[in-house]
């Protein structure tokens, strides 16, 4: 198989993310080696690590999604709305949508599985959060309406955030099914933008 240069482009991250995936509901996380996944990839352990630094985000590949995802609901909120519900509405919408990063996606058991099971895995998730809390708190500081205390609201919405998904996971964890969840999770996240409301002034 052909290799690819010592980057490539979307489509060779993609590819690698998704061979990765197969490979770690194969085989378990800890299974999976970062070789393993360029031989299947057809790409170099050199190419791997120039798209996903840790093995670690070679399973938590959504990463960059997240970011981008809240610095849109910042930025490109509807004129009018505050920053408050340009998050509420992002987060509503993803839900409505069963996008993994809400919990909704019918897949998300054996995600959350995988990650209850695995120290690195659940250290990489905390790192992860304190990223994007640093992100979300530079985007509200730099906003042109101003957020009383931009870095408790930060702190406050990806804890919350992890929290309603954690809860998620243990309730899949036990059996439930991720369409009998919906409501709960929505109520869950109605009641961090409540606090959230209150953090903001």
């Amino acid at each position: 198989m052909a290799r690819t240069d010592a980057r490539g482009g979307p489509r060779t991250r993609a590819r690698i993310a998704e061979t990765a995936s197969g490979l770690f509901a194969e085989h378990g996380f800890d299974g999976v080696t970062v070789a393993d996944v360029a031989r299947a990839a057809g790409v170099s352990s050199v190419t791997v690590f120039n798209h996903f630094p840790r093995k670690e985000d070679l399973f938590f590949d959504r990463t960059d999604e997240a970011v981008d995802l809240l610095r849109a609901a910042v930025r490109d909120r509807p004129a009018g709305l505050d920053v408050v519900d340009g998050l509420r509405a992002a987060v509503l919408r993803m839900l409505d949508e069963r996008h993994p990063l809400t919990g909704a996606d019918p897949r998300a058991a054996d995600f959350f599985a995988t990650v209850a099971a695995s120290p690195a895995l659940l250290g990489r998730a905390r790192g992860i959060g304190a990223e994007l809390q640093q992100v979300l708190a530079a985007e509200l500081v730099a906003d042109p309406a101003p957020t009383e205390d931009p870095a408790l609201v930060a702190a406050l919405f990806v804890a919350g955030h992890g929290t309603v998904l954690t809860e998620v996971g243990k309730a899949l964890a036990s059996g439930e099914e991720p369409d009998a969840q919906l409501d709960g999770i929505r109520e869950r996240f109605e009641r961090l933008f409540a606090a959230l409301r209150a953090a903001a002034g």
